[in-house]
């Protein structure tokens, strides 16, 4: 076949492909590559007839071995990417963007329309493959080459926000590049946007601070962007809320974070964010009560702060409301999420806070989940502090030898650090070794003389160490001054003052004043709350003891606050007030059946009452819980007497003169 032959069976071949007679199409190339087995042509022809066969394997082949031949020849890659961009497979996929890579390189230099077209398919491609990082580079010669041709502003501005699109998905999982990538598209089409300052440049703005915020490592740049579009929108809240978000999470309150969280406030009284941000400066300037106020509001505005709850949770334990510091802990945990590297910190940190709050409740169960709350602190076994909070949950749990196997690790390996003395001091304070437990809590306070539990617990150690060391001033009343002093909303400290007061000095003003102050901070503790009612009664201060027994009362659900209905029920018997007395007796056998000293005082306010038979039903019931009682026992056949029930009457006086033969009132009666 002479070359003219080849040239002429080349063009049948064209023309029976443009005839869609694709069969002929491949006599005539097998025909020339009989006579020429290296013609490109033919081998090319070979592939586009094949493919249109439907096949695809020997069209492959024959593209291939063109491929071959003319590495770099446009035909047989432009045919190679057609027959893989009908196929479904996804084995393909791969060599589809080699071949589009191949074409690239090809139209670079030529034909710059195609080059983009390319470019669109193989960025496509990868987006699909989900290969964040190739979309960029590709999307990004793709810019480059406009920009070199000259394109219009609002070209490269779609292109910008097309890039934006393409990797935006990704931020959680993306690697720095593609990071890098997709803000500097955010920034490039933020500055190329068409009308400045407008609603869809706002909103792009929006979009861009949202996404630098997920980048914890971007912080000038999130300041930077924050800043800027301020200036550009300075009555828009959102980037004062973004921004002071970050101060928040960062832990830092600096003189810019504080002149943010008031401009926000000033742009938006309500906003969440500022509200928080005062509250952390409140919690700084250690005014706890506004602090708790603030962040609590904060943060039902803004749930999804776990740093806002970190803090809010510090401030109820500052002031002693520690089962509400637990949910805020626990709060802050679910807003955490599952924590990646950056939130680990913060993990960490509510965690510990978590702990501590527990221990502070002082039960078993509290000091298991404090337990619990410590395992799950990362790297918690090289934090000497985190190992001292383990040690004195071991001792609320009753677990001796585990807590004074971590005291003497920390004794040996951390002698300057206040905790490891304190654990020691706590060990020893509950055996009652109180002479070694002196010496620990004064080596804590050697080191950290501003914790107020050490002096509190020295105090204790004096009170309960000897009569000298209670009596003398320098000693128990000096520890719980400081105490005091350094945590005012430390209640127990208070009653312990009031003990003083009122069993060493003998002033029972100040006593009362002791003992109502406890009761204020914590209205759960009785012994509090009775030594202010009594003290009170003792200074012939009626109003102040009713008061007290008035606010508690009014507060108790049915069954609790015995103590006070008891209290107010015998100041009514007393007053000639019976039926008041009858209501609070009763609501104090509500919260304790068994009292027998309270049945027989219900007795006295019925007889008083002259409700005989309910009387002389409670005077039995008294004698029934408590055969010892002989006075309820009289005071039931004295109303027997009354009642007429002589018969009765006189075999229960027969029965207290058995017991008791001088009893008085028996014989009388």
């Amino acid at each position: 076949m002479s070359n003219k032959e080849v040239k002429a069976a080349l063009k049948s071949a064209r023309d029976a492909i443009r005839n869609k007679e694709y069969k002929e199409a491949l006599k005539h190339c097998k025909a020339v590559l009989k006579q020429e087995k290296n013609n490109y042509n033919a081998w090319v022809f070979i592939g586009l007839a094949a493919a249109e066969l439907e096949q695809p394997d020997q069209a492959k082949g024959a593209y291939r071995k063109a491929i071959e031949l003319e590495p770099n020849q446009l035909l047989a890659w432009q045919g190679l990417a057609n027959l893989y961009e009908k196929s479904n497979q996804t084995v393909v996929i791969e060599d589809l963007a080699d071949v589009y890579r191949k074409l690239l390189e090809l139209y670079e230099s030529g034909d710059k329309q195609k080059w983009c077209t390319v470019c669109n398919k193989l960025v496509e491609l990868y987006h699909q493959e989900k290969k964040y990082l190739e979309v960029a580079e590709t999307w990004q010669k793709l810019i480059q080459m406009k920009q070199e041709e000259g394109a219009e502003k609002a070209e490269l501005h779609q292109l910008w926000k097309k890039m934006i699109q393409l990797l935006k998905d990704n931020t959680e999982n993306q690697d720095n590049k593609t990071a890098q990538s997709l803000l500097t598209a955010f920034e490039n089409a933020v500055k190329s946007a068409d009308t400045i300052p407008g609603e869809d440049h706002r909103n792009l703005y929006k979009d861009f601070i949202q996404c630098l915020s997920k980048f914890p490592h971007e912080t000038a740049r999130l300041e930077k962007a924050c800043n800027d579009m301020m200036a550009l929108y300075p009555t828009v809240s959102y980037p004062l809320e973004v921004l002071c978000l970050h101060f928040i999470q960062s832990g830092t309150l600096s003189e810019e974070a504080l002149h943010c969280f008031s401009r926000l406030l000033e742009i938006d009284p309500s906003s969440g964010p500022g509200i928080i941000g005062f509250g952390i400066k409140y919690l700084q300037e250690k005014k706890y009560q506004e602090a708790v106020k603030s962040l609590t509001e904060g943060v039902q505005k803004t749930r999804q702060c776990p740093a806002a709850w970190r803090y809010l949770a510090e401030a109820q334990m500052k002031i002693h409301k520690h089962r509400d510091a637990v949910l805020s802990c626990n709060q802050a945990l679910e807003a955490l999420g599952t924590p990646e590297v950056p939130s680990l910190r913060w993990k960490n940190l509510i965690l510990q806070l978590k702990a501590e709050v527990l221990i502070k409740i002082a039960d078993a169960d509290a000091a298991e989940e404090a337990i619990k709350a410590l395992e799950q602190i990362v790297d918690a076994s090289n934090d000497p502090v985190v190992l001292a909070i383990r040690g004195q949950a071991y001792l609320k749990k009753d677990l001796m030898d585990q807590a004074s196997k971590i005291s003497q690790e920390l004794l040996l390996s951390h002698p300057d650090l206040a905790e490891s003395h304190a654990l020691e001091g706590f060990i020893h304070y509950s055996q009652k070794n109180y002479e070694q437990a002196e010496r620990s809590f004064l080596n804590a306070i050697e080191r950290n003389a501003e914790t107020a539990e050490y002096h509190q617990y020295l105090g204790l150690t004096y009170w309960f160490m000897s009569d000298e060391t209670k009596k003398d001033k320098g000693k128990a009343l000096t520890q719980f001054l400081k105490a005091a002093k350094l945590d005012s909303y430390l209640g127990s400290v208070f009653c312990y003052l009031g003990n003083y007061y009122r069993d060493i000095a003998g002033d029972k003003s100040r006593a009362r004043g002791c003992y109502k102050k406890a009761f204020e901070l914590d209205g759960t503790d009785e012994e509090s709350g009775t030594a202010a009612v009594d003290m009170s009664v003792e200074l012939g201060d009626m109003d102040t003891a009713l008061s007290i027994l008035n606010e508690v009362t009014e507060k108790a659900s049915p069954g609790t606050a015995k103590w006070a209905w008891l209290h107010r029920g015998l100041y009514y018997l007393r007053t000639g007030q019976p039926s008041q007395a009858v209501a609070d007796l009763q609501a104090a056998l509500r919260a304790d059946p068994k009292d027998s000293n309270c049945w027989e005082s219900l007795g006295e306010a019925y007889l008083s009452r002259g409700s005989y038979s309910t009387a002389l039903k409670s005077f039995r019931k008294a004698s029934e819980l408590n055969p010892e009682l002989v006075y309820s026992i009289y005071r039931a056949a004295a109303v027997e007497q009354i009642l007429g029930k002589y018969e009765n009457a006189i075999a229960t006086y027969q029965q207290i003169l058995k017991k008791t033969e001088d009893y008085v009132p028996a014989l009388k009666g």
